[in-house]
């Protein structure tokens, strides 16, 4: 990167991760790496993921993509981690008729805010 190059948007799983279960799941969470500030899963010292739309946490699989392996209880401090939505988000999307793809697809089924709008 040189001076005339944009900065780089810093992705962090933390940042929609709603409450992490301690400070080094947090620290873990948060992408500091200048190399692979777009790409987490590009990064060798990322360990943890988070899905914010199925509300899930994963150990990360360095195989060159974005796989990841879902985990129930923080490596760290042994907290159960929330349940999977999965199961709930494609009954949800059943119930409407659509599929994670479509382009109809209402902006809030692409982030955890068809969660929150469920639990109201």
């Amino acid at each position: 990167m040189t001076a005339a190059d944009p900065p780089r948007q810093r992705l962090s799983f933390a940042d929609q991760c709603e409450a992490p279960c301690c400070k080094t799941m947090l620290y873990h969470l948060t992408n500091r790496c200048e190399q692979h500030a777009d790409d987490p899963y590009a990064c060798p010292d990322a360990l943890v993921s988070y899905n914010a739309v199925f509300d899930e946490y994963g150990i990360i699989v360095h195989d060159g993509g974005p796989s990841s392996v879902m985990i129930d209880f923080c490596p760290w401090c042994g907290a159960r981690l929330p349940e999977s939505q999965r199961d709930r988000y494609f009954d949800e999307l059943d119930r409407l008729g659509m599929r994670p793809g479509d382009q109809a697809l209402p902006e809030a089924y692409r982030s955890s805010a068809w969660r929150k709008q469920q639990s109201t």
